[in-house]
């Protein structure tokens, strides 16, 4: 888990808007900004797959865990993803 994880980084968080949310473990609504709790369970995100490349400063780099390269967004959810590969 890095230090940079936020709410909409939890499996446990449901947006309601772009600014909060849903706890599902608590049901209380949290601020996407806010400092992450305990119940912390981090979702397969592109940024969190070994296989996500070089992100450049807009958090844009290259998958390597498909049958080709592509450039994907590191906020990508990779629940479906066949290649994804947690760090």
């Amino acid at each position: 888990m890095t230090n940079n994880n936020k709410h909409n980084d939890c499996l446990n968080f449901a947006s309601i808007d772009v600014a909060k949310g849903i706890c599902r473990k608590t049901n209380s609504i949290i601020f996407i900004d806010s400092e992450v709790c305990g119940n912390f369970n981090e979702a397969p995100k592109c940024k969190n797959c070994s296989k996500f490349k070089n992100p450049n400063a807009d958090n844009m780099g290259i998958c390597s865990g498909l049958n080709k390269e592509y450039w994907t967004y590191g906020e990508l959810m990779g629940v479906t993803c066949e290649g994804y590969e947690k760090k």
